[in-house]
């Protein structure tokens, strides 16, 4: 790795340019074409860029804590504190609020001429990365796990630095850094083979955490073919399991082009569920036929555990209708057809269990005896 001489100093915010290779920018589709107005958009709707612009107009800008900017193909590249650049340029120009229909309040002459020049520190994103790491990815203005894990690999295959040595500079554990690295290795692998596309997902927050904690579960791990995680590998699944990546990011991410949406809903309990799902080909089946993921996990277990949780989870809910009779049931009569309906039920399910345990009690009185 190489040492820079690290240069304090003052520049103008016209010589400053946003880091269009920021990991939480380019999670928000944005790239090196995008235009300054695409990014303020970006800043200002997804990472809470209007409060700063509240906190500048009534503080100033806080001097001690400097933009970092590194001097790259003849630009000031900002590669901490792209937020706050936008929102001195934000404050500085009307005209550029008022064309982004974004609400930011009036300053005055002076205050303006306050903001014309920052501090910055001039360094390398090589050596930087350290600061930066710590900072955003476990430390006080944390990144999203998906931005995270860009960071990570980036230092990790663009300087040469182990991932035990990342996780250690940057104050997490090991087998955190090796976690999402790996994620991403999947989900940059299912784009390379085309059976994925992120900006097809259907949902417009990309969940990753969905995926780098999935893959940490075996029947998951087992259903891609995963390679184990102790290899740094930038092609985790077998290429004879490409089909089966396709499906779990289908699973995971649904898509906009075939107008389906995710089986994952919420983390938990349905990625635990969806675990369960793929270790039995019956039950797979049926999420690849389209059923819902709850139906896929019933099939999954076995018709034992189904009853018992069924027959619990009816009885929750009677308690549940009992205990609100007084203030919730109005007299209706298609209300107690209802429970008719539900008594009837309960007695026939009762009977036919009777029935079927009459015998091992005749069975066990007979031993007695």
């Amino acid at each position: 790795m190489t040492t820079t001489e690290v240069n304090q100093g003052w520049m103008n915010v016209s010589e400053l340019v946003f880091d269009r290779r920021n990991p939480r920018l380019f999670e928000y589709g944005l790239d090196a074409n995008s235009s300054d107005n695409d990014v303020i958009e970006v800043l200002w709707e997804e990472m809470d860029v209007r409060e700063l612009v509240l906190s500048i107009e009534a503080s100033g800008f806080f001097y001690h804590e400097p933009i970092v900017v590194a001097k790259e193909d003849g630009q000031n590249i900002v590669i901490e504190g792209n937020r706050r650049l936008a929102a001195v340029k934000l404050l500085l120009e009307p005209q550029l609020a008022e064309s982004l229909k974004l609400n930011v309040p009036a300053i005055s002459k002076e205050a303006k001429e306050s903001l014309q020049q920052l501090p910055v520190i001039v360094d390398t994103r090589e050596t930087a990365w350290r600061y930066l790491g710590f900072k955003h990815v476990n430390g006080p203005a944390k990144w999203s796990s998906f931005a995270k894990s860009q960071y990570i690999a980036d230092v990790h295959r663009k300087y040469g630095v182990p991932l035990e040595d990342i996780a250690r500079q940057i104050g997490d554990t090991h087998r955190t850094v090796q976690r999402l690295f790996r994620g991403l290795m999947v989900i940059e692998q299912a784009e390379r083979v085309n059976v994925f596309d992120r900006e097809d997902r259907y949902n417009k927050h990309f969940a990753f955490s969905h995926l780098y904690t999935g893959i940490g579960y075996d029947g998951i791990a087992s259903f891609i073919g995963l390679r184990p995680e102790t290899e740094e590998n930038e092609e985790p699944v077998p290429s004879e399991k490409k089909d089966e990546l396709r499906e779990l990011c289908l699973w995971l991410y649904g898509s906009k082009r075939e107008n389906k949406r995710p089986v994952i809903r919420s983390q938990n309990p349905d990625l635990r569920d969806l675990d369960t799902v793929v270790a039995n080909g019956e039950a797979v089946a049926a999420l690849r036929a389209g059923r819902e993921l709850t139906l896929a996990v019933e099939i999954s277990k076995p018709p034992s555990t189904v009853f018992e949780s069924s027959l619990h989870a009816a009885k929750r809910e009677l308690e549940k209708a009992r205990s609100l009779l007084t203030t919730g049931y109005d007299g209706s009569d298609q209300l107690l057809s209802v429970a008719d309906d539900v008594a009837e039920l309960a007695n026939d399910l009762y009977e036919e269990m009777f029935q079927k345990n009459s015998p091992r009690r005749n069975r066990r009185a007979t031993r007695r005896g």
